[in-house]
This record gives C-alpha cells, sequence and structure tokens, in this order.
C-alpha cells in the first residue's frame, strides 16, 4: 500500500486505459463496451481513439500491441490500446470538464 501511495499520478503507468471495445457499438456489455450504444461508434480503432483525446488536449500515447482480453478477433483492426493522463504530479485534473474516466468514455462518443 505504501508503494501505491509514493507513485505519482503523472507516471505513465497510472494512465488510464481505453480499450476500442470500450467504445464500440457493435459489442455486448458483455463482450466488452463500457458506455450506452447511442453514445458508442462502429468499430473505433485505437488510434482514432488517439486522435480524439490529443484534439481534446488529454496527454495520450498509443500501445499498439496490446489487445482487450475480451476480444476474440486478432485482426490488427482490434489490437491497442490508448492511456490516458486524467490527473497531474500534485494530483489536480489536466482538464476540468474530464473528472474521470466515466465522464471522458461518455463525452468522447457525442
Amino acid at each position: 500500500m505504501a508503494c501505491a501511495a509514493a507513485r505519482s499520478p503523472a507516471d505513465q503507468d497510472r494512465f488510464i486505459c481505453i480499450y476500442p471495445a470500450y467504445l464500440n457499438n457493435k459489442k455486448t456489455i458483455a463482450e466488452g463496451r463500457r458506455i450506452p450504444i447511442s453514445k458508442a461508434v462502429e468499430n473505433p480503432t485505437a488510434t482514432e481513439i488517439q486522435d480524439v483525446c490529443s484534439a481534446v488536449g488529454l496527454n495520450v500515447f498509443l500501445e499498439k500491441n496490446k489487445m482487450y482480453s475480451r476480444e476474440w478477433n486478432r485482426d490488427v483492426q482490434y489490437r491497442g490500446r490508448v492511456r490516458v493522463q486524467l490527473k497531474q504530479e500534485d494530483g489536480s485534473l489536466c482538464l476540468v470538464q474530464f473528472p474521470s474516466h466515466c465522464t471522458l468514455s461518455l463525452t468522447s462518443g457525442s
């Protein structure tokens, strides 16, 4: 526990992860979709998610060779995850309009 408290929110391993399956309207909740279908998009790629988050002004990086554990399809289109920084070194929010990963996911699909 003490080790976790010493790590900074700005460390890249503390960024939140977004997999394309979280935002895919073709997936069921059991298959990994985490937002309502009305806010989801059809077959997003990790690169598209990275572009959208970067355009909003978030600090992001793409991990191309990572795969969502529930994804059965191993095609390149379904690979990758995006890591997004929500908090700065001092613990304050990077962008006040995204106080949590929930608001980030729900507004990204709009």
